[in-house]
């Protein structure tokens, strides 16, 4: 048990608990409304704790600060109150095991589910540990509510002992991570950091500094329509065709399921429409630009190709930019991944940066000018329903918190190039 375990139970059982599932087809900001009502529960309980300068943006990231004890940088960490929208998300259930015994978990609501320390060795040694999972016909939402309890729990040990000697902080909880859109353009001056973290890593130990860079793709097909009885020679169908750009696009080397370390996707995540009309969505991995730019081609060319055996269609094809890979610019000053790692250290923990498969805040943050890591927080087995976090897991995240704000209480641990605020 560490002085942080209880604490960390309550607040993610009460956090996950709120449905606060992004929806990346709606256009409003957050996305979702229901992401509002956690986003304002967050907002009063930092006011209650005693921060400063708690608000809500009209963007709808809570923003607070924890004044400073002793001069150093000022460090901003992050995280995001969404819900991936891949599984279900609404009405979560946390269901809490205590003193994990190493067996096999199973689920109330789906008897046939289980969780299993064979198939997921990480689980296997968390015997004894408070194990909290979701009750088996949704996502839990520790990605990234485990990051929000384990901030809300530093912020709140930080302000209750102000003889921790740390510098200015500053505290947002965004929305939208999990479709793109958490970091709005205005944030990083609300923000107003030197560096920050992300708390949206899994295993303990987890500094990451290196992301996927993304895109994402939209391809339209519009057929032609007519009365099936009268189609002869007339009709387009739209679903062959958009059927045909899923087949001729690389399956056995370039998708989620195939592909594994530094190699990158392409990934089909949803498809609508009917004979008229098929809307495909792509995500686009790869960590290299180079290797992202070639999918896109990819992409293109399938479509053209499609196109040609088919010239009574119109199909488009639009690759937006989401986020680059963090490493472009982290590796130009690596001090806040140094100071992760030797605050790591200072509670007995062994780092361990490995690329991210996949991206955070952090990667769009980085990337508008506020060099911004991610840490760990215990999570497990996300989007979808075997997902779990070990509440000891989380409470030495909440150690590594603590650890870092003082490791970097001295002027000479800001980023170079970066002036006093």
């Amino acid at each position: 048990m560490t002085p942080f375990d209880a604490e960390l139970e309550a607040r993610l059982t009460r956090y996950a608990a709120l449905d606060s599932q992004s929806d990346a087809a709606s256009p409003s900001a957050p996305s979702t409304q229901v992401q509002w009502g956690i986003l304002r529960l967050l907002a009063d309980e930092l006011t209650q704790i005693g921060a400063a300068e708690v608000r809500v943006t009209d963007y709808g990231t809570v923003l607070a600060t924890i004044p400073g004890t002793a001069p150093g940088p000022t460090i901003g960490f992050l995280a995001h109150v969404d819900t991936a929208p891949q599984f279900n998300a609404t009405g979560v259930k946390p269901r809490v095991i205590h003193g994990y015994n190493g067996g096999d978990i199973t689920f109330p609501d789906a008897p046939g589910l289980i969780l299993s320390p064979a198939a997921f060795p990480y689980l296997a040694s968390k015997q004894g540990h408070t194990i909290i999972t979701a009750s088996g016909t949704t996502l839990l939402g520790a990605d990234d509510k485990a990051g929000v309890a384990i901030i809300m729990t530093a912020a709140r040990h930080l302000l209750e002992t102000p003889q921790i000697p740390h510098g200015p902080i500053r505290i947002a909880f965004t929305p939208d991570e999990e479709i793109g859109r958490g970091v709005d353009k205005r944030l990083p001056a609300d923000l107003a950091a030197d560096f920050a973290y992300t708390f949206d890593g899994g295993a303990v130990g987890e500094v990451e500094y290196e992301s996927f860079s993304a895109d994402g793709a939209v391809v339209k097909i519009t057929g032609v329509s007519i009365h099936p009885g009268t189609a002869y020679g007339r009709m387009v169908n739209a679903i062959p065709l958009a059927a045909k750009i899923i087949a001729a696009l690389p399956q056995s080397t370039m998708t989620p399921e195939t592909t594994q370390d530094r190699e990158g996707f392409i990934h089909a995540t949803d498809m609508t429409g009917g004979a008229a009309e098929m809307t495909l969505h792509f995500i686009l991995r790869d960590f290299e630009r180079d290797g992202l730019a070639q999918k896109g081609e990819i992409l293109r060319h399938v479509c053209a190709a499609v196109q040609a055996t088919e010239p009574r269609a119109q199909i488009t094809c639009t690759i937006t930019p989401q986020y680059r890979n963090m490493r472009y610019w982290l590796e130009n000053d690596m001090t806040p991944v140094t100071l992760a790692r030797a605050a790591c250290a200072r509670i007995g923990v062994a780092p361990v940066s490995v690329p991210i498969r996949g991206g955070t805040d952090g990667s769009r943050l980085t990337e508008m000018g506020i060099p911004c890591p991610n840490l760990f927080t215990g999570m497990q087995n996300i989007h979808g329903p075997l997902e779990w976090v070990s509440v000891q897991d989380m409470a030495k995240a909440t150690e590594l918190f603590l650890a870092l704000v003082q490791e970097a209480a001295s002027e000479d641990s800001r980023p170079a190039g970066r002036a006093a605020r």
